[in-house]
C-alpha cells in the first residue's frame, strides 16, 4: 500500500471512529448501555428454573399458550419479547394433596406440559437435558422442561420417582410448604430433623437417576443433611437471600456458602415477599386485607385464579402507598449479595412467575431484559451476566448427568 492509499485509509477509520463516538455521546450512557443489553441478551442462554403456568394449562380450558394474553405472566409470544430461552414448568400441588390422588395430578399435569410442547411445535420443545436446551436455541425454539414441586408426589416411592424422570422430570423439590413423610419443611413445624434414612435414599436416586436435587422449601435441616448426602451439586429452584428478606424460605449466608462448595446454583425468587423485608413485615390495611379475602372466597381453591387477582390487589396497594413498594431492581440487589457470599458461578433466575406476586416492573418474562441492562450498569462483565442468565444452571444440569 503507498503513502496516499495508507492516509485515506487511516482518514477514513478516523472518520468512523469518530462518527461512532459521537453517535454513542448522542444516546447517552444509558442508550449504551440498553444497546449492550439487549445484544447480550439475545446472544445469552436464558434460562427461567421456576414457573407455576401448569396451573393455568391446568385450570383455564381457554388459557392459549400461544397466544399474547392480557393476564398472567407467561406465554409465548412474551416469552419470545423478554428472551427466555429455556422455561421449567412446575408439576405442583399443595403438600396436603397426598398418597393416589396427588399422583394422579402429577401425571395430568406432565401430560399438560407435554400436550403444550406438541401443540407448539415451531415455537417449543420438549427439553431434559443441555444438549436439548442448546439444540431448542439453534433451532430459534424455547426448551420446554420440568420440575417437580414437592416431594409428597412420589408418595414415598422410588419407583413413581423413577417414572417422573422416565416422563422428563429433571429436578424433585424436596418438600414443599409442608413436611413429607420424609423430609422437614421450612413452612412447617418439624418432625424428622431433617431427612430420614428414606429421605437419604430419594436423595441417592436423584443422583442416580440425573434428576437435580431442589432444596427451595426445605427446612435448613434438611438443607445440610441434603449436602452431606448429595455425590451431585445441587439447586435451589426459587430462594433469595434470608439476609436481604427474613423468610424461612430464603437462604443464610452460612448456606449461600455451603452450596458454593456444594457446587450448586441459588435462582434468585422474585416474590415480594422474599425480596423485600419492608413488605414481608407490613400488614395490610384493613381495606386491602378486605379485598385479598374476598378474592380468596370467590376464587376457593383454583390457586391460578387467587393469583392473578391477588397481584392486581397488591400492585394496586404499592402504587397507592398503602403498602412499601417493590421494584424489580431489588431482584438485582439479592443476585449482588449472592455473589458477594457465594461467588458468580452460584446464582441464577427462577421467577416464580404464574405462582407469586411480581414486583413493580417485572410483572411478566417479557421484562427480563431489564435484569441484563442492571447487571451491566453495576459493572458485571458480558462473561458473568451470561453466567447469571443461565451458564451456571446449565453447568450444574451437565454435572448431574444431564449434558446429552
Amino acid at each position: 500500500m503507498d503513502i496516499r492509499s495508507l492516509t485515506r485509509a487511516v482518514t477514513v477509520l478516523w472518520i468512523l471512529v469518530v462518527s461512532a463516538t459521537a453517535v454513542a455521546q448522542r444516546a447517552g450512557p444509558d442508550e449504551v448501555v440498553a444497546a449492550r443489553a439487549r445484544e447480550l441478551h439475545a446472544r445469552a442462554i436464558v434460562v427461567d428454573t421456576h414457573d407455576d403456568t401448569t396451573l393455568r394449562l391446568m385450570a383455564e380450558p381457554t388459557f392459549d399458550l400461544g397466544a399474547r394474553n392480557s393476564t398472567g405472566a407467561i406465554d409465548i409470544p412474551r416469552m419470545r419479547q423478554g428472551g427466555l430461552d429455556a422455561l421449567f414448568f412446575s408439576i405442583y400441588m399443595p403438600g396436603d394433596v397426598t398418597g393416589p390422588l396427588a399422583v394422579k395430578r402429577a401425571l395430568e399435569q406432565i401430560d399438560k406440559v407435554r400436550e403444550a410442547v406438541r401443540a407448539h411445535p415451531r415455537e417449543l420443545m420438549l427439553a431434559t437435558s443441555v444438549a436439548d436446551i442448546r439444540r431448542a436455541v439453534a433451532e430459534g425454539k424455547i426448551a420446554a422442561l420440568m420440575g417437580m414441586e414437592g416431594g409428597h408426589m412420589i408418595d414415598a416411592d422410588l419407583g413413581l420417582l423413577r417414572t417422573y424422570a422416565a416422563l422428563g422430570v429433571r429436578y424433585l423439590t424436596l418438600t414443599h410448604s409442608r413436611n413429607t413423610t420424609w423430609a422437614d419443611s421450612s413452612g412447617d413445624m418439624p418432625v424428622h430433623n431433617g431427612l430420614t434414612p428414606f429421605g437419604r435414599d430419594v436423595v441417592r436416586e436423584l443422583n442416580r437417576l440425573g434428576v437435580m436435587v431442589d432444596v427451595s422449601h426445605v427446612s435448613d435441616k434438611t438443607f445440610y443433611d441434603t449436602l452431606e448426602v448429595t455425590a451431585a451439586p445441587v439447586i435451589a429452584s426459587h430462594s433469595s437471600s434470608r439476609a436481604i428478606a427474613n423468610s424461612r424460605r430464603n437462604m443464610t449466608d452460612d448456606m449461600l456458602r455451603a452450596l458454593a462448595k456444594n457446587g450448586g446454583v441459588v435462582m434468585i425468587n422474585y416474590n415480594l415477599g422474599f425480596l423485600s423485608e419492608a413488605f414481608r413485615a407490613a400488614k395490610p390495611p384493613a381495606g386491602v386485607q378486605a379485598q385479598l379475602d374476598r378474592a380468596e372466597t370467590q376464587c376457593g381453591k383454583d390457586e391460578a385464579c387467587l393469583g392473578l387477582d391477588w397481584s392486581r390487589i397488591y400492585h394496586d396497594a404499592m402504587r397507592n402507598r398503602q403498602m412499601p413498594a417493590v421494584t424489580w431492581v431489588e431482584i438485582v440487589d439479592h443476585i449482588e449479595h449472592v455473589v458477594k457470599v457465594a461467588g458468580i458461578d452460584h446464582v441464577g433466575l427462577g421467577s416464580d412467575f404464574d405462582g407469586a406476586i411480581m414486583p413493580l416492573g417485572m410483572e411478566d418474562v417479557s421484562k427480563l431484559p431489564k435484569i441484563t441492562g442492571e447487571l451491566l450498569k453495576r459493572g458485571y462483565s458480558e462473561r458473568d451476566v451470561t453466567k447469571i442468565l443461565g451458564g451456571n444452571l446449565l453447568r450444574v444440569m451437565e454435572q448431574n448427568g444431564l449434558k446429552k
